[in-house]
């Protein structure tokens, strides 16, 4: 007979063994300490990366992928700065990053209906997450992985605006370094105006 008991987690849909809780608890903890009291703008990926130094509130000293490219994007120096004083220069700016799946997949993706899926399912919590907790001025998507939900967000009614770009998520991930280069100038271009409300 089936285990039909199986918790969980939260904030993946993923089945929540003690070892991922206890993952999804230490990046809860490393986010929630850089949380803006006023968010300006949540940026939005889509799956929380596996790699601590990929994770843009790790602690670990240097940052890599997505964490690395977000640092770039919103034009923060990381000569000789710690971790700590980047993610609170975010802070400070009033930046907050969160996904619409927070933790890591436990195991690899059967294809891209199975992220759709899993990102739809998970899209009524987020939802309201933003409207209730995080309400930002402004939500910009940060991964191209996003772009196919675009039209679920716009109905929403987040009462933020949505920042696009060109009609799509910016794409952050996945992309060749010269792409990548134009992709973060434009997320600094979008960060660099001040919010309008």
């Amino acid at each position: 007979m089936a285990d039909t008991s199986e918790i969980l987690c939260d904030g993946c849909g993923q089945p929540a063994s003690p070892e991922h809780i206890a993952r999804r608890l230490q990046r809860l903890e490393w986010a929630t300490r850089y949380r803006p009291i006023h968010l300006h703008t949540l940026l939005l990926g889509a799956i929380s990366p596996l790699a601590p130094v990929e994770f843009l509130y790790s602690p670990e000293k240097t940052h890599s992928g997505e964490a690395a490219n977000l640092v770039a994007a919103a034009g923060i120096s990381i000569s000789a700065k710690s971790a700590d004083t980047i993610q609170s220069e975010f802070q400070r700016r009033g930046i907050y990053l969160t996904h619409v799946l927070e933790c890591p997949l436990d195991a690899p993706s059967s294809g891209p209906d199975f992220l759709t899926n899993a990102f739809i399912t998970r899209l009524p919590a987020l939802f309201t997450r933003i409207r209730r907790s995080l309400k930002p001025k402004r939500l910009a998507f940060v991964s191209r992985s996003l772009t196919p939900l675009i039209e679920r967000f716009a109905s929403a009614q987040l009462n933020c605006e949505l920042v696009l770009d060109d009609g799509r998520a910016f794409p952050l991930d996945h992309l060749s370094p010269a792409e990548l280069t134009a992709a973060i100038a434009r997320v600094q271009d979008v960060l660099s105006v001040p919010v309008s409300r």
